[in-house]
């Protein structure tokens, strides 16, 4: 059933039994059995998933996902890092669940800002992506009735806690007073979970506060980013300005496994709240893996990872499900050459920049260059 529900993942738009057919046919080498065998119903199909739970979908995640471009995938180009810190980027992001009461009631209907309930029950998912392989290796999914707590308080003190660097984006407007000032245009400051924190003094954390701004043609943003980094020496403040730009590729990750990978405008398709977040850790594995094995082809063809297709992947991975030849033991080393060479075949076109030259009259931070990224 584990390798079920992976399935179910990689083909959002099939049946339950079609899934279940391009399974078996890949998997009768792992019982020696190719013999007909009955199909099963669509209902004893549901009962084995509620049988095997979530737990086991979650453990395979915790125990299988590890950050790429670690040995053996250190060779990969563009793998992002700086310096001595290995580059990733957190984000929050909702699935859409099946619209049914009991999902309802369990997870809720969020309202949308024009006061209105949304169209499916949603749960929200956060995640952390490594940067320059588009690997989500670490995610939280929200509880049922948790409540959703802003990115910076949920890792300020707890990623402080681990030993990771920290750069966040503060709203602009955040009071964040200059307790010294650092040569690079940076200065310290202390940040609180809450104003009414801030009041009572408790609960601040250090922290260095990066200033920049970011123009998209004629209009220009202030950027308040804050980093647990205090030392501007080991990190300066153009370099941090830099850094937070490439943020964005978590949000290539999340249209890969929320488009490509489920298809677009398509919910999860657990119609009881048992099976929801089975699917969404199923969903999580299944884009591990091809993320693995893009990072695996490009490292051993001496390719970026973001110039290999994961649309091209996907399919691949889709058809080879029903291939049993090639997942023999034996098979395995040619069938990843042949499987490489197909992806390589056409390779996506190089990024585009994503930095529009500022105009004539906005003058750039001192450091700063002349062309400042999207957001």
């Amino acid at each position: 059933m584990v390798f079920y529900v992976l399935a179910l993942t990689l083909h959002s738009n099939g049946s339950y039994e079609d899934v279940m057919r391009s399974l078996l046919a890949g998997m009768e080498w792992v019982t020696g059995r190719f013999r007909a065998w009955t199909m099963p119903t669509k209902a004893a199909i549901d009962k084995s998933r509620t049988l095997a739970g979530s737990e086991v979908m979650v453990d395979l995640f915790a125990a299988a996902v590890k950050p790429l471009a670690v040995k053996p995938f250190a060779v990969l180009r563009g793998a992002g890092f700086y310096k001595e810190w290995r580059l990733a980027s957190v984000d929050g992001s909702t699935l859409d669940l099946a619209d049914t009461p009991a999902n309802e009631q369990v997870y809720g209907r969020p309202w949308t800002k024009t006061n209105f309930k949304s169209a499916f029950p949603q749960r929200r998912g956060l995640g952390l992506v490594k940067r320059g392989t588009y690997a989500v290796f670490s995610a939280v999914v929200q509880l049922p009735h948790q409540r959703t707590r802003p990115v910076s308080s949920l890792f300020g003190r707890s990623g402080v806690a681990t030993g990771a660097a920290l750069l966040l984006r503060m709203k602009a407007n955040s009071a964040l007073p200059s307790l010294e000032d650092y040569s690079d245009g940076s200065y310290l400051s202390t940040v609180y979970p809450s104003p009414k924190d801030r009041r009572k003094d408790k609960g601040g954390i250090w922290m260095r506060v990066v200033e920049h701004e970011v123009t998209t043609g004629e209009d220009v943003s202030r950027f308040l980013l804050i980093t647990s980094i205090l030392d501007p020496i080991a990190a300066a403040d153009p370099d941090l300005a830099n850094l937070y730009a490439r943020r964005w590729e978590i949000e290539s990750s999340f249209a890969e496994l929320k488009t490509h990978q489920r298809g677009r405008d398509v919910v999860l398709r657990s119609k009881k709240p048992a099976g929801v977040l089975q699917e969404i850790y199923g969903c999580f594995c299944a884009h591990y893996a091809i993320r693995s094995l893009i990072g695996t082809v490009a490292a051993d063809f001496d390719e970026e990872p973001f110039g290999i297709s994961f649309t091209r992947t996907i399919r691949g991975a889709r058809r080879s499900i029903a291939r049993r030849r090639l997942v023999f033991p034996q098979k395995l080393a040619e069938a990843f050459t042949v499987f490489g060479q197909e992806i390589l075949q056409e390779l996506l076109p190089p990024r585009r920049n994503r930095t529009v030259p500022a105009p004539s009259n906005v003058k750039c931070p001192a450091g700063h260059s002349s062309e400042y990224a999207e957001t």
